[in-house]
């Protein structure tokens, strides 16, 4: 059996297509399984990394914003798209795949709709609450729509009805075994103390990090919290400078644990309290599966608004707090974080929630849906 997998762009899009693929190969050890993505992509790492076949497929979306290097970009874009379908036919013709599966990102659009037309079985899966213009193309050829949520079925067309199953997203097998002791152990966690876990994506959120230095300055003084936050990269120099304006002393603090990316996030997860964190799909599965209690703060600089359709699934059913990035101060959220960390029981509810709506099976569930199409 051969399966190709069509995803890239971001951590989000790529590491649902992985865990869907390693679940395969677990159920199929001969598969024979490739993916293809953007070559600079970090796709082009990633997969080959995990242990897969990469194939080099260029694509990228049209910038709405119009500067003269986004205006390059966009004549670019066009070449990409008209000779898209020419250039899928090669990838797929030279595989001869039993089956598609495409997981989001530019990627998946043109490799999907060649293979659907071709008569190979696809399936695509969306992470989002909200669906983006991708799945929507998508969800009128494929055999099937994978989805996150139940709440992205309404935003589908009428051609995607009676296709869509809902699985969840897949999660990392480590985040279900990660043991909160141990964990708090590992992070270094004194006990007694809550544990607060924030970060803002791997680039690192401006807003976020402003408005966390207000929260750190807050409860240095408290000595009851240990604090884990990841700048991301644009924040390693700004975070400092903000705290030293607000007279914390971070290096050497015992209190702080600050770092430009979190590589250890399922013990961070099992040994936190609370959460601060932006909305994308995959952090969200995470904080579901884990059980934890979190402030979601969705980011306005995504396609679709999409993670703030994200965060309110979870405000709704009672498992988090939603601070929408215009109402972000240090004031707001110093004073949620006061709230909640003064309140176990609140805290204690939000995880218990958050665990209620996980899909904990999701990766099986998917691999039962899309080697279905090829038994058919």
């Amino acid at each position: 059996m051969k399966v190709l997998f069509a995803c890239g762009g971001t951590a989000g899009h790529i590491n649902p297509g992985l865990a869907i693929a390693a679940a395969i190969r677990r159920r199929h050890p001969g598969a024979v399984i490739r993916f293809a993505g953007n070559p600079d992509g970090m796709e082009a790492r990633l997969v080959p990394g995990a242990g897969f076949e990469f194939v080099p497929f260029k694509a990228m979306g049209i910038q709405r914003r119009l500067t003269p290097y986004n205006i390059y970009r966009n004549v670019k874009s066009a070449f990409l798209l008209v000779t898209a379908e020419s250039r899928a036919k090669r990838v797929i013709r030279a595989f001869a795949p039993d089956l598609v599966v495409g997981t989001g990102g530019y990627v998946s659009g043109p490799i999907l709709l060649v293979a659907a037309k071709m008569g190979i079985p696809t399936a695509t899966h969306e992470q989002n609450a909200f669906p983006g213009v991708t799945t929507k193309l998508l969800a009128k050829r494929v055999d099937k729509v994978l989805l996150a949520v139940a709440k992205a079925e309404e935003y589908l067309p009428q051609e995607a009805k009676g296709k869509c199953v809902v699985t969840g997203n897949p999660v990392r097998p480590e985040i279900l075994t990660a043991r909160r002791e141990e964990a708090r152990r590992l992070c270094k966690v004194p006990e007694g103390k809550v544990c607060l876990l924030s970060f803002g994506g791997s680039l690192g959120a401006q807003r976020v990090n402003e408005a966390v230095a207000d929260v750190m300055a807050w409860h240095k003084g408290t000595g009851n919290i240990h604090h884990i936050h990841a700048t991301g990269q644009y924040g390693t120099e700004l975070l400092p400078r903000l705290l030293r304006e607000k007279g914390v002393s971070w290096e050497g603090c015992p209190g702080l644990d600050i770092r430009e990316y979190i590589d250890d996030m399922p013990n961070c997860l099992a040994a936190a309290d609370l959460v601060i964190c932006r909305a994308g799909a995959s952090t969200l599965s995470e904080l579901e599966a884990a059980g934890r209690a979190s402030i979601l703060i969705p980011s306005p600089n995504v396609a679709e608004n999409h993670q703030y359709h994200n965060a309110m699934v979870l405000q709704n059913a009672g498992a988090a707090v939603v601070l929408e990035e215009k109402d972000l101060t240090g004031e707001t959220l110093v004073k949620l974080v006061q709230e909640l960390t003064a309140d176990p029981a609140r805290l204690a509810q939000l995880g218990e929630k958050a665990k209620g709506i996980a899909a904990l099976n999701a990766v099986e569930t998917i691999a039962d849906q899309v080697l279905g199409l090829v038994k058919k």
